[in-house]
């Protein structure tokens, strides 16, 4: 079975989900946006469900499944107009990190609140003057005895307010080299020196992005996960699925907003006719829907290679993936916004909101520029420009 035609497996997971989405809907996400609320309800039935931690071990109380099915969840539950973001953080980076690199301690821990949505974590890399450069991280830990003391900054992190703790990317020095490595910490969100606040966002979102600020952080031997040379590794294990889940998040998106102007399209009558039997109309938005398809194809085919444990030709695929389904989803929100006229604009179409949401898919978790950087390197094989 290839990742072209859909299992009745996954086809029934498309379906469920979206019978879920439907029942909460846009409406539902712009009244917790506008009460400055998470989506609470949707992600505890969810979880209930088994939807959230569908990618997790049965082991520990996930549908033993993969990124394919959790891409699955995202994708429809963006296109029902309830996208719910912490999918990208919780179970995805961080439940397959921990999944796939923790101790048992740390599984038995964490994998099963995850899995049923009754416990959330945010992922922490991004810094003020790093980005996602993990080379350039400077939030460092040091060891005291045989604890560890975490120092440093992150922006830009989601959800820190409704998390029980952070998976943070910080390095280590090297006791061979003197040289920092990347390592991933699970710190609790009400640890002494934890420090979070706010940022101001224009961007109308349920969930909400904060900066940290680490003070000597005190963690147990047992915070780091996996193996303290083989952080990269780890991490990029994360940072994959990330990827796809970013580009489910963007494909759900633009579906909703494509499937707003066909239907305006359809019953939007000027001069005799709906304007969708105008080609000026019909011709975009099937190109619309074009882009959509084939920016699933790649994101499907990352979640197949991802899920066998191809990590390297997963990297690949998965910034494939990103970038083409950002960049559909932008096109297409953008298309739709202009099918509706004067109405893409109003309150009551929810599709003016849509215009900023889609940039983010093009900015996070990386920009488009760093992966053409990332294609024309490692695909194209020419030279390095950073």
């Amino acid at each position: 079975m290839t990742a072209v035609i859909e299992s009745e497996e996954h086809k029934a997971l498309r379906s469920a989900v979206a019978a879920l989405g439907k029942r909460y809907g846009r409406d539902y996400r712009t009244r917790t946006v506008a009460e400055g609320k998470p989506p609470a309800e949707l992600w505890a039935e969810a979880g209930k469900l088994g939807y959230l931690g569908v990618n997790l071990p049965e082991e520990y109380g996930g549908g033993g499944g993969g990124i394919a099915e959790l891409s699955i969840v995202l994708e429809e539950l963006g296109a029902a107009g309830s996208p719910l973001l912490m999918l990208v953080v919780s179970p995805a980076i961080c439940g397959t990190v921990i999944a796939r690199f923790g101790t048992q301690d740390q599984k038995r821990t964490w994998l099963p609140g995850l899995a049923d949505g009754t416990r959330l974590m945010a992922f922490g890399i991004t810094e003020p003057d790093a980005g996602s450069n993990s080379h350039r991280i400077t939030t460092t830990a040091r060891r005291d005895g045989t604890d560890w003391l975490l120092t440093g900054r992150k922006v830009f992190i989601s959800g820190v307010d409704i998390a029980d703790a952070v998976l943070v990317v910080g390095r280590t020095e090297d006791a061979r080299t003197g040289a920092l490595k990347p390592c991933l910490f699970i710190v609790p969100t009400d640890a002494e020196g934890f420090h979070k606040r706010p940022i101001d966002m224009e961007l109308n979102a349920a969930e909400k992005q904060f900066e940290l600020v680490l003070d000597d952080v005190r963690l147990p031997a047992d915070a780091l996960v996996g193996e303290e040379d083989a952080g990269l590794l780890q991490l990029f294990a994360g940072l994959n699925p990330e990827r796809i889940m970013t580009a489910a998040f963007a494909i759900g998106m633009g579906r909703h907003a494509l499937a707003k102007a066909i239907e305006y399209a359809r019953d939007r009558t000027v001069w005799k006719a709906p304007i969708g039997a105008h080609q000026a109309i019909a011709h975009p938005l099937a190109q619309a829907h074009i882009d959509l398809e084939l920016a699933r194809l790649m994101m499907q085919k990352a979640a197949l290679l991802y899920d066998s444990g191809d990590d390297t030709g997963a990297g690949e695929a998965a910034n494939m993936a990103k970038y083409a389904a950002a960049e559909a989803c932008v096109k297409a929100v953008d298309q739709a916004v202009h099918t509706l006229g004067g109405n893409g604009l109003t309150r009551e179409f929810g599709l003016a909101s849509l215009i900023t949401a889609a940039r983010v898919a093009r900015i996070a978790p990386v920009s488009r520029e760093m992966i053409l950087n990332y294609v024309s390197h490692q695909s194209l094989g020419l030279p390095k420009s950073y």
